[in-house]
């Protein structure tokens, strides 16, 4: 079965960090680009940060240009999201998604396998 596992969020002070790691399993990473992309409570899903299957491309929301780094591992199947100087507005259910159509990255109707997310609140 093709699964994708978010792990990483939590409650955390503005400020502060966390790293998110989205896990395949059933399927080899490989192959494919991969998405961070959230959703807060009453917004539409937006595209976070994107790499290439190689990890020689990556691109960023200007939200978290510089705050922000994707990065991946095929060798344990994994990508990673470093999340720096965190905001209340980063406040959202992150997801991974694989890249399963072809195109520019970053284009959510290209993404076909979801993870569950994981919840990420920056909060004093």
């Amino acid at each position: 079965q093709l699964q994708l596992v978010e792990s990483g969020g939590g409650l955390v002070q503005p400020g502060g960090s966390l790293r998110l790691s989205c896990a395949a399993s059933g399927f080899t990473l490989d192959y494919y680009a991969i998405g961070w992309f959230r959703q807060a409570p009453g917004k539409e899903r937006e595209g976070v940060s994107c790499i290439t299957s190689s990890g020689r491309s990556t691109n960023y929301a200007d939200s978290v240009k510089g705050r922000f780094t994707i990065s991946r591992d095929n060798a344990k199947n994994t990508v990673y999201l470093q999340m720096n100087s965190l905001k209340p507005e980063d406040t959202a259910i992150y997801y991974c998604a694989a890249q399963t159509s072809p195109g520019r990255l970053c284009v959510l109707e290209k993404y076909g396998y979801w993870g569950q997310g994981t919840q990420v609140t920056v909060s004093s």
